[in-house]
């Protein structure tokens, strides 16, 4: 349970003010049709976060010990400070109607622009930390959705309720808490 509920906390917190949300928003603007938009985040997430997972999972396999515990917390400590650093609003023409509709336009749109994004460095993390594709990948998809159906839902007005530079700021405390454990872990401080 902890595996999900961390994942969970720490992608929902990513995601806020993220370019994926900036999508979900742009697309629930455009198109008004919030069931198919949100059971496409809903397939692009597991899809993509699935894959990430897969990878961090890997990795720890390969790579373990000292060295690979270190690199995973420096890693949330710079998770930490790219979470600082505001997204800007580029759909760069992804919003426009697709002919398979709007449930596959989301799709694509939301796995395309979740590649290498914040949310899915951390999906590859928490897997390394975690060592459980399934727990992580049901977490993470749980943060994605908590965050990208209110912006859905809600549209523009989801982002006037809390300023975006505290979201960020508290995601970033977030993941360097995360990191600084992790280190303190490995060097038998805690």
């Amino acid at each position: 349970m902890e595996t999900i509920l961390v994942s969970s906390g720490i992608v929902a917190l990513a995601e806020i003010g993220d370019k994926t949300q900036l999508l979900a928003i742009i697309l629930a603007a455009r198109f008004r049709k919030p069931v198919p938009i949100i059971l496409g985040i809903l397939v692009a997430t597991l899809l993509n976060h699935g894959a990430a997972a897969t990878l961090g999972f890997l990795v720890s396999q390969w790579l373990q010990g000292t060295l690979f515990q270190t690199l995973v917390g420096v890693a949330f400590i710079v998770m930490a400070g790219w979470a600082l650093i505001p997204d800007k609003e580029d759909d760069g023409g992804i919003g426009k109607k697709a002919q398979s509709g709007v449930f596959l336009t989301t799709l694509v749109a939301f796995f395309l622009v979740e590649i290498g994004d914040k949310t899915q460095i951390a999906t590859s993390l928490l897997a390394a930390r975690f060592h459980d594709i399934l727990l992580v990948t049901i977490g993470t998809t749980l943060g994605m959705m908590a965050a990208n159906v209110p912006a859905v839902l809600l549209g523009e007005a989801v982002t006037r309720v809390v300023p975006l530079k505290y979201v960020r700021l508290g995601a970033a405390v977030v993941f360097a808490i995360l990191g600084a454990w992790v280190l303190l872990v490995t060097y038998g401080v805690l």
